[in-house]
């Protein structure tokens, strides 16, 4: 798999699932603006992963034209349990670094399952990707959409229904869809 199509298959699943179906409200005007970077992180290494993270910060820190980054990691982390300890390692490595407050992050995966949810609960594709990846999203982005945004606190329950109201069988083949289209 190129680099180029991990990038094509992330941004199928971004239109055809998350915009489409608008799962994430804001992530539309990111899109369309084009301030959305994506980092293609091929290390298999965590501790290459972490570094990856950390730089994409920085460049973020610098770059007041990127909104926000997907961290996607196309050769590690198959294993959904691996990452989620991966995914606490990354909070604490950016609570270590001085960016708590700074920036949120947001977990997606290919075999994504909410704690106390039945892995075939259609539910649990709001946040299943193609490949495993990490939002890292600015807290004062959130803070702003949020003012604008009516009950921002429904946005879950109603991306429960919405997904449980299509069915496993249409989530299931709207993410094969993004890898399936190049």
């Amino acid at each position: 798999m190129t680099t180029q199509q991990i990038k094509q298959h992330t941004q199928s699943w971004l239109k055809n699932v998350i915009i489409q179906h608008n799962i994430c409200p804001f992530a539309r005007e990111v899109v369309e603006k084009n301030t959305l970077h994506y980092c293609i992180d091929e290390a298999e290494k965590i501790e290459e992963n972490l570094q990856t993270l950390i730089d994409e910060a920085v460049r973020l820190d610098s770059d007041d034209a990127i909104e926000t980054t997907l961290l996607i990691y196309p050769n590690n982390f198959d294993d959904f349990d691996a990452f989620l300890e991966y995914l606490e390692l990354a909070n604490k490595l950016l609570e270590l670094q001085g960016y708590e407050g700074v920036y949120q992050l947001a977990s997606f995966h290919p075999d994504y399952c909410f704690e106390g949810a039945a892995e075939t609960d259609a539910a649990n594709y709001t946040n299943r990707s193609p490949y495993p990846m990490l939002h890292l999203i600015r807290e004062e982005s959130i803070a702003k959409a949020l003012k604008t945004f009516p009950h921002p606190e429904n946005i879950p329950l109603r991306n429960i229904e919405l997904t449980r109201e299509l069915g496993l069988a249409k989530m299931q083949a709207l993410l094969a869809a993004c890898k399936g289209q190049f």
